[in-house]
């Protein structure tokens, strides 16, 4: 969790409500609202987006790991579940490869 990720949250979904709210008038001009309420008040719910990141913004990333050896002990196998998008990542990092396929150079990559 970060206050500027929440901040910049609140931002972004304060512009869309104001940008919503705008496209509502327009569309609705018409209308009145109960209370003489407008539609730029649903901005007001922007906060709304940070307090629900900070609460449940957090993504938890099990990973389990298994090494196991054949008989001969002369070759080990790696055995990881987990999300796809670290295990990617964490491939790339360490250079690793899936049992049975060959790295091969992309066009663009150095």
């Amino acid at each position: 969790r970060s206050i500027s990720q929440a901040c910049f949250l609140v931002f972004c979904t304060a512009l869309g409500m104001a940008s919503l709210a705008l496209v509502l008038q327009i569309q609705f001009q018409n209308l009145t609202l109960p209370l003489g309420l407008n539609w730029f008040w649903l901005v007001a719910l922007s906060p709304y987006a940070g307090i629900y990141y900070w609460k449940a913004g957090d993504r938890v990333d099990d990973f389990e790991l298994k090494l196991s050896a054949n008989d001969e002990e002369t070759e080990n196998e790696i055995a990881v579940q987990g999300n796809d998008d670290e295990l990617e990542r964490m491939w790339r990092t360490l250079g690793w490869a899936e049992k049975g396929m060959m790295k091969v150079e992309g066009l663009l990559e150095s």
